[in-house]
């Protein structure tokens, strides 16, 4: 190449220099173009019209923005500042740094506009998504008497992302008679799937007499936005018979499909169908197949794939540890972040924002703030999705504080940023600010949406907050945000917890469809509030609907059975869970079997059945038990259990409080000393119980043995009055039962 520039400098020939430039700009040399341009200035060659839009090409392609301008000025100072085909690189130019005003400047001073200028400044419009300049400066293109090619129509697509305009592009190729323009049919097969006209794309891919590789592939994105597995099953089909071999493209939108749609079967047969045809799988193809496993919940082939990759891009990285966290493998998502980091792969903000959703699902808010430390430190701006993330992070780790900080410095703001502020309040016990928050989200004429409502409705029968939580269906229906499932269900549990079930029946008698997880609240409300009978009614009025009963309705069951002291029946619906649904009982259903016979006193077959259905031993069941000794006065048993509970070095402080409640109702006052010293050595700390309730909107909060409460004396004594009236209530009673006795 450097022989070649010699000669050309020998010859001192703008023609060869010129070749010289257009060769070394089709092959991407964009950096000797520029050199060659040094060589000609150097030799005091002449540059004309074909020098120019080489280098803008590579001024733009190189970033060279300063560059581009100079060149600018010697397009000036040669007097071919009027040239059409400068005129349209300069117009290009300008528009790919994002300065289309100053390209529209060089347009307008034009003396000649023939179609190439023209069809720039459209596509540079269209590419900036001003679709409605584009179209008009189309119409001055037209009514100036210039007939639009192929290219000028394509160019015209970028812009589109609405039907209208893009059946009135197709109008428009009808009409200049381009409709058997491969290179548009293809673009337009795409548009259409993209608007989600996937018939039309069909119609007009069948139109298309000579189809290509691109055909097949913009028909198959087409179908694989939508998750159309078998219609891309049978396009692949299709493609076999008429002997068009897919290349990467087809792959990864058959990839795509089944991962929308979760078809590990379809993915399974492309990837083996990718391994038959001995394809060179590049980065793109392979990011397709982890993000297709790991929809799948298939960890070990996402990893072998991801391990199998030798240059692993940001793109696979964020693939691997966004999957890992819908997956709920928030640990090794991290470990996976922090492999990433080593190896010096700069992480994009959906990465980050990947990461901070691990932390938030770990509740890990120290490796959350370090990577906020990572952000500030690089400088990197986050986008809203990012900085949404960082809010959720810190909210699910009870840091509300920094959450606000982060939220308040957001410019912008989405409803997934006020749904996380909205639900950071509200699930950590804050319903006042949560509410504070939602109304600020309505003043900024934000709509809620279900989220919003449920996060709040949960907190509200969280905290016992009836009218609060009344307030709030009332929204609801104002706004017409039911039917929705989740709002509906949520609306039935809000009331259940605050004790109104007559409430609770009527929404949940209002919902159009009920999942497992309406009936399972149902249930377990009613059982909740000692409903046992009514609970039971439900669960058969459940199965009468035909659903089959999961996990969770039968822990809802039992629970309720166990709340309502109904052995029998519990122990019966219990056994029917093998012997009716084939569905094997896990840890829950059985500690609600030893919850239900503790409850009723039946404390040796508890603890029996214990022995024999718990492999390992459970700290949980063996408090369980250990309470219902000391309720019914099983001493020697209770000294077992204690003893059993010592073993497996409890960590949770309500299990040596257990231990020491237990310890004195035996009086065995060194297993009392030896509880508290072992927890105190452990630096645990159990907290008082506590109880709230609402009054008129407010709700109070009470702490066990705590007298801090500001209205605590005129609570006494409404307490010592209420004791009073209800002591002589029962003397009167006892007088008159034994008048009438008598009598």
């Amino acid at each position: 190449m450097s022989g070649f520039i010699h000669e050309s400098i020998a010859h001192g020939c703008t023609k060869s220099f010129n070749s010289l430039v257009s060769r070394l700009s089709y092959q991407g040399a964009h950096h000797q173009v520029l050199q060659t341009y040094i060589s000609m200035q150097k030799t005091h060659t002449q540059l004309d019209a074909y020098t120019f839009p080489s280098l803008f090409k590579a001024c733009t392609n190189l970033n060279l923005f300063s560059h581009g301008l100079s060149l600018h000025q010697s397009v000036v100072v040669n007097g071919l500042s009027h040239d059409s085909y400068i005129g349209s690189s300069l117009i290009s130019f300008y528009a790919k740094f994002g300065c289309i005003h100053l390209g529209r400047k060089v347009f307008d001073t034009m003396l000649k506009r023939n179609v190439v200028p023209w069809t720039t400044i459209i596509g540079s419009y269209s590419r900036e998504g001003d679709i409605d300049i584009a179209f008009s400066m189309f119409k001055q293109m037209r009514e100036s008497g210039i007939q639009p090619t192929s290219v000028t129509l394509l160019s015209l697509l970028p812009g589109i992302s609405k039907l209208p305009l893009l059946l009135c592009l197709h109008c428009l190729i009808i009409l200049h008679g381009f409709e058997s323009d491969l290179a548009l049919s293809n673009s337009m097969v795409n548009m259409y799937g993209k608007c989600g006209r996937i018939a039309d794309a069909r119609r007009l891919f069948q139109s298309i007499d000579c189809r290509d590789i691109v055909s097949w592939n913009s028909l198959l994105s087409a179908y694989s936005k939508i998750g159309a597995t078998e219609e891309i099953l049978q396009l692949l089909q299709a493609m076999k018979i008429e002997d068009i071999k897919p290349d990467k493209q087809t792959f990864c939108s058959a990839l795509s499909a089944s991962a929308i749609k979760g078809d590990l079967r379809l993915g399974k047969l492309v990837h083996g169908l990718m391994l038959k045809d001995g394809l060179n799988i590049d980065q793109h193809v392979e990011s397709a197949l982890v993000v297709l496993y790991l929809r799948c919940r298939c960890l070990d082939p996402a990893y072998k794939v991801f391990k199998s990759t030798t240059e692993k891009d940001v793109v696979m990285w964020t693939a691997m540890i966004s999957g890992l966290v819908q997956n709920d493998c928030a640990d090794k998502a991290l470990g996976v972040f922090y492999q990433m980091i080593e190896s010096n792969v700069k992480p994009s903000t959906a990465t980050l924002a990947s990461g901070l959703a691990a932390c938030a699902q770990l509740g890990c808010c120290d490796i959350g703030a370090s990577i906020h430390g990572y952000v500030l430190r690089q400088g990197i701006m986050l986008d809203i999705p990012a900085q949404n993330s960082l809010v959720t992070m810190y909210a699910k780790c009870n840091k509300l504080q920094q959450s606000c900080s982060i939220f308040n410095k957001m410019v912008e703001k989405d409803l997934v940023s006020w749904n996380a502020i909205v639900a950071g309040h509200a699930k950590n016990g804050y319903l006042s600010k949560g509410i504070f928050f939602f109304n600020e989200m309505r003043k900024s004429f934000l709509r809620p949406d279900s989220i919003t409502v449920t996060s709040l409705l949960q907190a509200c029968g969280s905290a016992g907050a009836l009218c609060q939580g009344k307030w709030i269906h009332n929204f609801v229906l104002r706004s017409s945000l039911i039917p929705c499932i989740m709002t509906e269900t949520a609306l039935v549990d809000m009331y259940f917890k605050c004790g109104n079930l007559e409430n609770a029946q009527k929404c949940f008698d209002c919902m159009l469809q009920r999942d497992l997880v309406a009936w399972s609240t149902l249930i377990v409300g009613y059982g909740f509030n000692g409903k046992g009978e009514i609970a039971l009614r439900k669960y058969s009025e459940f199965l009468g609907t035909g659903m089959e009963p999961n996990h969770v309705i039968f822990i809802s069951v039992l629970s309720a059975c166990s709340h309502g002291g109904l052995i029998s029946k519990g122990l019966s619906i219990y056994e029917s869970m093998t012997k009716d649904f084939r569905m094997s009982p896990n840890l829950e259903h059985r500690a609600c079997v030893v919850d239900l016979l503790s409850r009723a006193g039946k404390v040796d077959e508890a603890y029996s059945f214990y022995k024999m259905m718990f492999k390992e031993p459970s700290i949980v069941v063996l408090g369980m038990l250990l309470d219902a000794c000391r309720v019914n006065g099983r001493v020697e048993l209770g000294k077992v259990i204690a003893r059993d509970m010592f073993e497996l070095k409890p960590v949770d402080p309500g299990n040596f409080v257990q231990l020491a409640n237990s310890y004195a109702s035996m009086s065995r006052w060194d297993g009392v000393e030896k509880a508290w010293t072992q927890m105190r050595s452990l630096g645990l700390k159990k907290y008082p119980g506590w109880s709230s309730i609402e009054v008129h909107g407010t709700t109070f909060t009470f702490f066990a043995s705590h007298n801090s409460h500001p209205k605590i004396e005129k609570i006494i004594l409404t307490v010592k009055a209420l004791s009073k009236n209800i002591r002589n209530l029962y003397v009167k009673n006892e007088i008159c039962e034994d008048f009438v006795e008598y009598s």
